[in-house]
């Protein structure tokens, strides 16, 4: 008859049940992944394959057992790396919405907004488009796989090892909190200056010509003004979204797009 101990189901288990953990975490804030359209259920799914798959790569791993006085702090270590890269890949998302957000008011749009069921926040017209647009980017150049890797690649940075503390002044995610309005303002440059120069042609307008209501004319042709610069400048706002990407899934070891 057979038997096995408490070690040997450990040593089964421990390799599949933190990569569990770290993927499942990444799920429910990472793009694309914490969609609502995905089931709950289906996530779980996904991060078990996941999690399965990687134990061609992940070796040497530390076997720590759920019943041990470390398992607290492994399950911690395991849920904030995990919510960290999905964090950090959030961040270049939530960079185009604060774009969007200073482009809208430029164009006198920010009055149209929506919620968005995402961020579960009211975004203006150019900010749900400009999402939209990039979170489509996001999957055409394989994003979602780069998350994937840098999920794979944390373990090398961040092994198995209950450390939670030393994990998160590691990682130092607050230091990225600077690049959202830094790569932000570089998105939204081109048509803040294009909008800027447009208000100031209307301000000479009104003065040489103060019969006219500029009031009537000026909403039309910021809004038509606003729409052929972001057919302009759509194309140019890739390269800050990638360079955003690399720099906040660098940290976690993921390969570059």
């Amino acid at each position: 008859m057979f038997g096995f101990s408490e070690q040997q189901i450990m040593a089964w288990l421990s390799p599949i049940i933190w990569p569990f953990l770290r993927t499942l975490a990444m799920f429910s804030v990472a793009p694309v992944f914490s969609q609502r359209a995905i089931p709950a259920r289906g996530k779980v799914a996904m991060a078990f394959v996941v999690a399965l798959g990687a134990q061609a790569t992940l070796i040497d791993q530390p076997v720590v057992s759920v019943n041990s006085p470390d398992a607290l702090g492994t399950v911690l270590q395991q849920v904030g790396v995990g919510l960290a890269i999905g964090f950090a890949a959030r961040l270049a998302i939530a960079a185009v919405e604060v774009s969007g957000e200073l482009v809208g008011l430029q164009m006198g749009l920010n009055f149209a907004s929506f919620f968005d069921p995402v961020s579960n926040a009211q975004l203006s017209a150019i900010s749900r488009f400009l999402v939209q647009i990039f979170t489509l980017l996001f999957i055409a150049i394989n994003g979602h796989l780069v998350v994937l890797m840098a999920v794979i690649k944390s373990f090398d940075a961040f092994p198995v090892n209950g450390h939670f503390m030393q994990s998160v002044s590691q990682m130092r995610i607050h230091e990225l909190g600077s690049a959202i309005f830094s790569s932000a303002l570089w998105i939204a440059l081109p048509m803040m200056a294009l909008l800027l120069f447009v208000n100031l042609t209307m301000g000479i307008i009104s003065r040489i010509a103060p019969q006219m209501n500029i009031f009537a004319v000026g909403f039309p042709v910021t809004l038509t003004v606003g729409m052929l610069g972001i057919t302009a400048t759509l194309p140019m706002m890739e390269q800050p979204l990638l360079r955003m990407f690399e720099q906040a899934l660098g940290v976690f070891g993921a390969v570059s797009f």
